[in-house]
């Protein structure tokens, strides 16, 4: 059975200004007896899974800032998930700050059963890197990327964004240009999103945040779907690009309804139709795997019309779009009796293609997908 696991490590150096993950700074000190508990819990509960489903098609470990761990922690963790989940079936990702790793640093990885990295640079000049709050410089980006090759990782992937106070399109390509010089196999490119309880929620209704127009926005977003594809990079979900066959298997099981167990604090589970969340607080998340007690629980109990919405939003955002075999196949009923006119009259407004397959957003659907995805709420 294809299914995933997620580790998560909720430290990091400095919290980055738009960031509303669940991570901390200045935590270093509950490290050591986070790594302990983790690999407790990935004992217990990777164990459990691996003797029901085998070996997970994919691992992915984030964050917060994995690599903020020390290496010793690394290798404490990923040797826990080889003795009690195994190494994965085909993709084993972790997130790295370019600020926090060196030659050593990866060595540890890829002894670990690492064979992919996902770097979270966000963009290769120094002044807006400065300007959101991250750790590290363009050069140390560069370097970061250069290394991890050196040590042979041939599957890496850049994070960048747009939407960034002062912000040029410019900027954008120019990012988007030192990441292909790199050789780099992905891309993932997000428009900026001011989150509750961020530094720049905070700024922006203090009125000292000053962020790019909606046309300058547009003109980013409009570039990025432009330039990426014409270079070998396929539009594969609404903001990752990939060359042929170097797609995030992991992030795709989201996509597609693949079951995933949830390790550490704050991570979320999704096992057989239900969604779980383990408690976000270190603190309490150590205490109650020190003491053997049950740190998840339920969301919420999910009702039908809730698990349709889900598995039509979240394969919506694929290039793959909606199938109607497998919708039919998990509801035992035809898409077209659920969502017929409203495919129907999403297609007649150039928002989705619908053909004997499914359904699947057009290049202007893409771009309007939040007001497509609000046509599928029952």
């Amino acid at each position: 059975m294809q299914w995933g696991v997620y580790i998560h490590i909720p430290f990091c150096r400095q919290k980055c200004f738009y960031c509303d993950f669940p991570s901390y700074a200045g935590k270093e000190s509950l490290m050591e007896a986070y790594t302990k508990a983790l690999c407790q819990e990935i004992a217990i509960q990777g164990l459990s899974y691996r003797q029901k489903w085998g070996r997970p098609a994919t691992i992915y470990i984030g964050g917060g800032t994995p690599t903020a761990l020390p290496a010793e922690a690394m290798a404490q963790i990923l040797t826990a998930a080889a003795e009690h989940i195994g190494r994965a079936e085909t993709e084993f990702t972790v997130e790295c700050n370019p600020g926090t790793v060196d030659k050593a640093y990866f060595k540890t990885l890829k002894d670990g059963g690492v064979n992919r990295l996902s770097f979270g640079v966000q963009s290769f000049n120094d002044n807006l890197l400065a300007r959101i709050g991250r750790i590290h410089s363009a050069e140390e980006a560069v370097q970061a990327v250069k290394l991890a090759q050196a040590a042979g990782f041939v599957n890496i992937s850049v994070d960048l964004m747009y939407g960034l106070p002062g912000q040029t399109l410019a900027d954008v390509a120019d990012s988007i240009k030192a990441a292909r010089g790199l050789g780099v196999q992905h891309i993932s490119i997000y428009g900026l999103q001011l989150e509750e309880g961020t530094v720049f929620a905070a700024q922006d209704k203090q009125g000292k945040l000053r962020l790019p127009s909606e046309e300058l926005t547009e003109q980013m977003y409009d570039y990025i779907n432009e330039v990426l594809p014409q270079t070998g990079f396929a539009r594969y979900e609404v903001s990752n690009f990939a060359l042929p066959g170097r797609e995030s298997r992991h992030n795709l099981g989201y996509w597609q309804d693949v079951p995933y167990l949830g390790l550490g604090a704050a991570a979320h589970s999704y096992l057989e139709g239900r969604r779980y969340e383990n408690t976000a607080v270190i603190a309490d998340y150590i205490k109650g795997i020190t003491a053997k007690v049950c740190v998840r629980q339920l969301e919420e109990e999910p009702t039908r019309q809730h698990a349709m919405e889900e598995f039509a939003f979240l394969a919506l955002r694929t290039a793959e779009g909606l199938s109607r075999k497998k919708f039919a196949a998990k509801f035992q009923t035809e898409l077209a009796d659920i969502y017929g006119r409203t495919m129907a009259e999403l297609a007649e407004k150039g928002l989705l293609t619908v053909d004997e397959a499914g359904c699947r957003l057009t290049a202007k659907g893409f771009k309007y997908g939040n007001l497509v995805f609000a046509e599928f709420l029952l």
